[in-house]
């Protein structure tokens, strides 16, 4: 799996299929990996200590991942042909059309030559 990773890496086009790539076989190879660690030392304290390491990695993996990918999506460092489903543009236009402020109800933010409050100064 790490080999399909690596050749993903290097052959993928942009960063959101190569992190594609890069995630999908670092939770199993850990997991491998700390099966083995308890095989090897057979104390059964190490148990709970090994699922909790990779329930930790299970959970931290997709969320950076999507943090990722979303600061990928936004500063523009992807290539659209290779999106089938573009669902966070229709999100982000929504936004944009609201109340006039910025995602998740963030003040709007500053032009050139005017305050971020939308009043001109005296």
């Amino acid at each position: 799996m790490s080999l399909a990773a690596a050749i993903g890496l290097v052959r993928f086009p942009d960063l959101l299929t190569r992190m594609h790539a890069g995630t999908k076989p670092q939770v199993f190879g850990l997991l491998l990996m700390l099966t083995a660690v308890g095989l090897e030392n057979r104390d059964p304290v190490m148990i709970p200590l090994i699922a909790l390491g990779w329930i930790f990695q299970l959970l931290t993996v997709p969320v950076s991942a999507h943090m990722v990918g979303r600061s990928t999506y936004r500063t523009k460092h992807l290539n659209r042909t290779t999106l089938t489903q573009d669902d966070l543009q229709t999100v982000l236009n929504r936004a944009a059309e609201g109340s006039g402020e910025g995602a998740a109800g963030a003040p709007p933010r500053a032009q050139p030559g005017r305050p971020a409050s939308g009043r001109t100064a005296d």
